[in-house]
């Protein structure tokens, strides 16, 4: 890559600096074998093209080094490999052939992403230790959960020792925090021996607010006339723009390379600014499938709150054109409104009083596979509940209808066509709870027989499903917002943190905004790490106002294993097969039914009631007689299901003629052909 260090073929060092405001540009090295001696000044050649350069046969893997700007400011390289003083220290030199991959990883294919089942995790509040190491310990419970892709948080190097990651400032160099680079491969070679996949966080909308230097050399780097709640927007469509979306290319190709990532999610792109033809994205995308995605599967995935269909096109063979999903926020918002209740924020786009907020009808047209214009239509329009139901066969609820939330403006595109492939479903991730003032997970806002059903339908659903860390086994910890900056900068962030939560409710005087956790507290960081000891200890995990054996984290845990092992053996083989959304209906709050067609002439049928009363099965979507059970899902009952390891459904016809409250069912049934 053209940016950062490189080792020579002799063994030395080329260092390469972009700088175009720069007049001189010196190299300040440090030999690691040489202890305490003061570093040597360099200067540096530059290239009319604003590139500063030096090839220093002395230099080896492990010394220290930094640029010093026209005689005055000396900065970190911005594509360090590495950073053991953080994001204002000198920057490491890395030799990236160093590491031992061995001979399995040549081997390693990646897998098809309808295996999916995704688990979000943060490094240092995953566990007590905190780095990558205590990840690998956990692969034995991750493989029996039925996970198949481990989801990082952004690695890129943030001021202080606590962050998110979506503050970083050095996008090439993995936070010191976590341990030395070998380490993350390390990790990342241990999992693909397991069979898992490993995907990362990254962030290419902004810089964050502490450690990054880029302007003071490369003010081209921004744009003048773009902004974003973060900051400067990134120069992607303006003068000098060309190196600029090179420094992000190349980013995802270090990532995808030299580390063997499976896959990235892209965070909040609707906030990179790119009047480009091609823009940054599909560029981008283009990059990776013709370089590291030749050799092995890789899966691109995006947070994108345009709901850009165009962007998760498939070709003639079902294969992505650029970005394989999005994260669907939608069907998140909407089903956790019906969940909780809760109208504040994005919410309130969901609510069921379409005559308060405008968007999508609560008659939503869909066009069935075969073209004869079905409608999910409702016996019984409930709003909230067609929007859950648009979301879970068609991917987007909003498909350029007006959002509240969004002052009225128009959102989305068209997503019907799309397979349920291209969206991740998910009931929390790290936004969903850390967004909130207390960090509050699901299960301590909702009733068990309610996030049970909630749990049978995201996970069986065929959209691979994420969950987020400790979401599997009802973690008592919250997730609170943190991080680590001086003492300017954190008193700004926490003052922002409660003027975000002042028109919410319960957060309406100032006395109740203090109340909300510091982020650059300590305390807040500790507080959100999980607490395996109901794994490590069974049987000696005490709930603490009962005093006694606390046996619901357990039996969280056995629910998502047993619904996984579902999906593994009878949904999973489905999913390939689904070549564009399915068809639903609605018979009242909560009560849906939905089916995918497959392209060998079977359907994935569920009906759900998320609703505390029982109701009656509505007769036209009484299933055949040929129906296969999955799952019936009831409060109370055992769940009944197919053998989960058969890989056929067993053939169980569906009689009642009411469904209970807060159940869910899921069968594969046979399209009868006419002749």
């Amino acid at each position: 890559m053209p940016f950062g260090t490189e080792i020579t073929a002799n063994g030395g060092v080329n260092f390469r600096l972009w700088a175009p405001d720069a007049q001189q540009v010196e190299l300040l090295w440090s030999a690691a074998s040489v202890p305490g001696q003061e570093a040597q000044s360099l200067r540096m050649h530059r290239a009319e093209d604003g590139w500063h350069h030096l090839e220093l046969t002395e230099a080896r893997a492990g010394d220290r080094y930094r640029y010093q700007i026209d005689a005055g400011l000396a900065v970190p390289d911005p594509a360090s490999r590495f950073q053991p003083g953080d994001v204002h220290g000198p920057s490491q030199i890395v030799d990236p052939r160093a590491f031992d991959w061995g001979a399995a990883e040549s081997a390693w294919r990646g897998r098809p992403w309808h295996e999916a089942v995704i688990y979000e995790l943060h490094v240092g509040t995953f566990s007590a230790g905190g780095d990558y190491a205590s990840i690998e310990s956990r692969f034995d419970h991750l493989l029996e959960l039925g996970v198949t892709a481990i989801e990082l948080m952004p690695l890129a190097d943030f001021p202080g020792r606590r962050n998110w990651g979506y503050d970083g400032a050095l996008l090439y160099a993995p936070d010191a925090c976590y341990g030395q680079p070998d380490e993350l491969k390390r990790l990342i070679r241990g999992a693909h021996q397991r069979g898992l996949m490993v995907l990362l966080d990254v962030v290419y909308n902004h810089f964050g607010p502490e450690g990054n230097y880029l302007h003071c050399y490369a003010p081209d780097f921004f744009h003048p006339d773009h902004h974003t709640p973060w900051g400067a927007a990134i120069n992607l469509d303006g003068p000098q723009a060309h190196w600029v979306r090179e420094f992000f290319i190349q980013n995802a190709l270090y990532w995808l390379e030299e580390y063997r990532f499976d896959g990235l999610r892209l965070d909040a792109v609707d906030r990179i600014l790119d009047t480009s033809q091609p823009d940054l994205l599909d560029e981008l995308a283009q990059r990776v499938q013709t370089g590291p995605g030749r050799a092995r599967q890789i899966h691109l995935v995006l947070e994108n709150d345009r709901n850009d269909a165009r962007r998760y096109a498939r070709t003639s063979t079902g294969q992505p054109r650029h970005f394989t999903a999005q994260w669907n926020d939608d069907l998140h918002h909407a089903l956790h409104h019906l969940l909780t209740g809760e109208t504040d924020g994005p919410y309130q786009d969901f609510i069921s009083d379409a005559g308060s907020s405008p968007g999508p009808s609560s008659t939503i047209q869909s066009t069935s596979s075969h073209g004869s214009g079905l409608e999910s239509k409702a016996r019984f329009e409930d709003r909230t509940t067609q929007l859950i139901a648009r979301a879970l066969t068609q991917g987007f609820a909003y498909q350029g209808e007006p959002s509240a939330f969004r002052d009225g403006h128009r959102r989305g595109t068209p997503s019907r066509h799309l397979p349920p492939a291209a969206m991740v479903n998910f009931l929390q991730n790290h936004d969903q709870a850390g967004n909130r003032a207390f960090g509050e997970r699901l299960h301590q806002l909702i009733p068990t027989e309610a996030l049970d059903a909630a749990f049978a339908l995201i996970l069986l659903a065929p959209s691979p499903p994420l969950l987020f860390m400790g979401e599997e086994f009802d973690a008592d910890s919250p997730f609170l917002f943190f991080c680590d900056f001086g003492p300017e900068l954190a008193d700004a962030v926490r003052e922002g943190r409660r003027r975000e939560f002042a028109r919410s409710y319960g957060f309406t005087d100032a006395a109740s905004r203090a109340s909300i956790p510091d982020p650059n507290d300590p305390e807040t960081f500790t507080r959100s790490r999980l607490d395996w000891r109901w794994r490590d200890h069974p049987g000696k995990a005490v709930d603490p106002d009962t005093g006694s054996a606390d046996l619901s984290q357990q039996r969280r845990f056995s629910l998502c294993r047993r619904l996984l092992a579902l999906r593994r053996a009878l949904i999973a083989p489905l999913i390939p097969l689904i070549e564009q959304g399915g068809d639903a209906l609605v018979f009242g709050r909560g009560r849906l039914s939905a089916h995918w067609r497959t392209s060998d002439h079977r359907q994935l049928r569920l009906i759900a009631n998320l609703n505390g009363e029982p109701v009656e099965r509505p007769s036209e979507i009484e299933p055949p007689c040929r129906s296969g059970l999955i799952l019936d899902h009831r409060p109370g009952a055992e769940p009944t299901t197919a053998s989960e390891t058969s890989g056929s459904t067993a053939r169980v016809p569906i009689r009642e003629s009411h469904l209970a409250p807060w159940s869910v069912q899921w069968w594969v049934s046979v399209t009868v052909r006419k002749s």
